[in-house]
């Protein structure tokens, strides 16, 4: 009886490298993606935040354990060695591993906190509460601010923004189309007029445009996530 309880409890410990325990994970927010001093000091800029909109987004354990079945699925879709590979993130995204596309390349960097080429479960879990839609909307911001600064300078600068729309959009637009929008935007939210768009002015452009941060919720992520997540492996 005792080798039989002690298989179990092997068995039950196996994970690969880079796994964390899902009771951990489900007791961190947010406010935990991207260190904490840097998001202190993003929320600063934003003034004082409605307290009604900072409440924690915590995944339950049940949760966590749902995304980790999603997780196994991605991480083993070309190598199964627990972490999930650039190219498994863009077959996940768009089913060809081999198709580049800068804005799906960013991404993945933001989820790959380690900046070690992968993705981890425990980084999985934290970068997927940005999407979840009890999360923060000034992490939200923070996020898609960053998605849209490809350059990493601290700016949004027009031609990042024309190559991040041209990348992340399904749909054939042209890029005469795509030059208008980003014009627009441009004329919109650059306030201090140096051709460049600074954390503040985008703090005041998605207030007047919050359908920008439309795409930074996930609809699975949402309290009948295990199922939603179950079904979603099951299509994988």
């Amino acid at each position: 009886m005792l080798a039989f309880t002690s298989c179990l409890c092997l068995k039950k410990a196996k994970h690969h490298p880079g796994y964390e325990d899902p009771t951990t994970l489900a007791s961190e927010t947010p406010l935990n993606h991207g260190g904490y001093e840097e998001t202190l000091l993003f929320n600063a800029s934003f003034n004082k935040v409605d307290p009604a909109d900072n409440y924690p987004a915590h995944f339950t354990v049940n949760e966590v354990e749902a995304l980790y079945d999603l997780f196994k699925k991605l991480s083993s879709s070309i190598i199964d060695d627990g972490f999930i590979q650039k190219e498994e993130f863009q077959l996940a995204l768009f089913r060809n591993r081999s198709k580049q596309n800068l804005f799906a390349d960013r991404v993945f960097d933001l989820f790959d906190l380690k900046r070690n080429g992968v993705i981890e479960f425990g980084e999985f879990v934290r970068s997927l509460s940005i999407f979840h839609p009890n999360a923060p909307k000034e992490d939200k911001m923070e996020f898609a601010f960053k998605l849209y600064d490809l350059g990493q300078t601290g700016y949004i600068e027009r031609e990042e923004m024309v190559s991040a729309i041209l990348s992340e959009s399904d749909l054939e637009i042209s890029e005469d189309v795509v030059e208008s929008i980003v014009d627009k935007t441009m004329a919109e939210a650059d306030l201090k007029g140096d051709g460049k768009i600074d954390r503040e002015e985008w703090k005041e452009y998605v207030a007047q445009n919050p359908s920008i941060l439309r795409n930074m919720t996930l609809p699975y992520l949402n309290p009948a996530v295990n199922s939603s997540i179950s079904q979603l492996c099951a299509e994988l």
